[in-house]
């Protein structure tokens, strides 16, 4: 009856939500290509390369999730030479990179309903031999199906926020039937642990691990070279001071801009360079940053002769952590204008100075770790990020300082990978 329940309301859900995927298949045209795939629909060639089947199936929601998924695919193959991966991801951000960065013998899909007859016929087809959901991606009839079918099913970088404790204790009666069908959760912390007991984890399956967000990616010192060389065609290379806002979210850029005009008055130097988290966007913060009538060039266009803008707009993806070692300061975006926050660790991780806003909810065992060190600048709103940011611009010593110490914790606390790949090819 529970699943009944549950799948008659999903189909209800569905339905009500189609014009919403209408909309931003309009408003977004990256969101556009593949649906079908959401719905399971798969080409040809797509079923002919699913059908080799023994996939190991890692399903990253978007960017952030997608670095950890990269990460653990390097440390399996590692063990298992011979892996291959089948990485479903739901954004079209997150489907972009994957294209990047997985090798010949991958493939990239994005992730279909969670409906039993599309995950039955799914799992069927590319037989994977284990499924890998990252972070708190626990969907309902994939875990029944894979139940079924004996397929393992494993929680990597598990977390789960106060707020989402609260939302699934009020579904419990689901919870303690769905949850001891997952054969490991690999959990952040012992509060991520006792939660997801309380829900109805077995308490033999719960393992606690640590944040794999601290496994960065190895760096590209070619990348990062060309970028630099890149800057300093505009004007934005050593002589200058960089404000880097990395991920950011509609209004952010409002803000930042705003930041940034102030501050330029003391500091003609300041240039100020915008990642937003979606590309997609690129319009609509090119349209923010000649409002504000600031001078400005897109990443996507070549540097034009004398071209020395304020503002630089990266409309490309996969090129936000090159641009990180050659910041001053780095502004981490979601956490101004929303609540959950971005990834603060990969920034850290260059020894830079990270500000962000006043909530980090879906990194709360990250910030508590950086407040701990005094490794991270924290701010309430607008004004005091712009007392922040001139404290850290007049103060060589305390910026270095700050980003020292950030990125001592990022090596400090790195090894979650290892420890749960230790547990899962025991």
């Amino acid at each position: 009856m529970i699943w009944w329940v549950y799948n008659f309301l999903f189909a209800i859900g569905f339905v009500l939500m189609l014009p919403h995927f209408l909309w931003r298949m309009w408003k977004r045209g990256g969101y556009r290509r593949g649906f079908g795939q959401r719905l399971g629909w798969y080409d040809t060639e797509t079923r002919q390369q699913l059908a080799q089947g023994n996939w190991i199936w890692i399903h990253a929601v978007s960017v952030g999730e997608l670095f950890i998924a990269l990460r653990c695919m390097q440390a399996i193959r590692f063990r298992q030479s011979d892996a291959r991966f089948l990485v479903t991801t739901t954004t079209s951000t997150g489907f972009a990179l994957a294209k990047q960065r997985l090798s010949s013998t991958d493939r990239v899909m994005y992730f279909p309903v969670d409906a039993a007859c599309i995950m039955r016929r799914l799992l069927r087809l590319a037989r994977p031999q284990r499924v890998l959901l990252v972070e708190y991606e626990l969907w309902p009839n994939l875990i029944r199906c894979c139940h079924r079918e004996g397929i393992p099913v494993a929680l990597v970088n598990g977390r789960l926020s106060e707020k989402s404790y609260r939302g699934y204790r009020k579904v419990h009666m689901f919870t303690r039937r769905l949850l001891p069908w997952v054969d490991h959760f690999f959990m952040q912390s012992e509060a991520d642990a006792r939660r997801i007991q309380a829900l109805g984890a077995l308490p033999e399956t719960v393992h606690v691990v640590g944040s794999a967000k601290y496994e960065v990616a190895e760096r590209d010192s070619e990348a990062e070279q060309e970028i630099g060389q890149y800057l300093e065609s505009l004007d934005m290379g050593p002589a200058s001071l960089v404000l880097l806002g990395g991920s950011t979210w509609p209004g952010e850029e409002q803000i930042l801009l705003r930041v940034y005009q102030k501050l330029k008055q003391d500091h003609p130097s300041l240039r100020l360079v915008l990642v937003p988290r979606h590309a997609e966007r690129s319009a609509e913060v090119m349209a923010d940053i000649k409002a504000a009538g600031c001078s400005w060039h897109c990443r996507s266009q070549q540097p034009v002769a004398d071209n020395k803008p304020d503002v630089l707009l990266v409309d490309t993806t996969g090129e936000l952590r090159h641009f990180y070692a050659h910041a001053d300061i780095i502004f981490i975006g979601k956490s101004l204008t929303r609540t959950e926050g971005q990834n603060i660790v990969e920034a850290a991780a260059y020894g830079k100075p990270v500000v962000v806003g006043p909530r980090l909810d879906n990194f709360q065992a990250i910030l508590h770790d950086f407040q701990s060190a005094a490794a991270i600048c924290q701010v309430n709103d607008e004004p005091s990020l712009v007392n922040a940011l001139g404290e850290l611009l007049n103060d060589a010593e305390g910026r270095a300082e700050l980003g020292k110490r950030a990125a001592q914790l990022v090596t400090k606390q790195a090894g979650a990978l290892e420890r749960t790949l230790d547990v899962l090819f025991d």
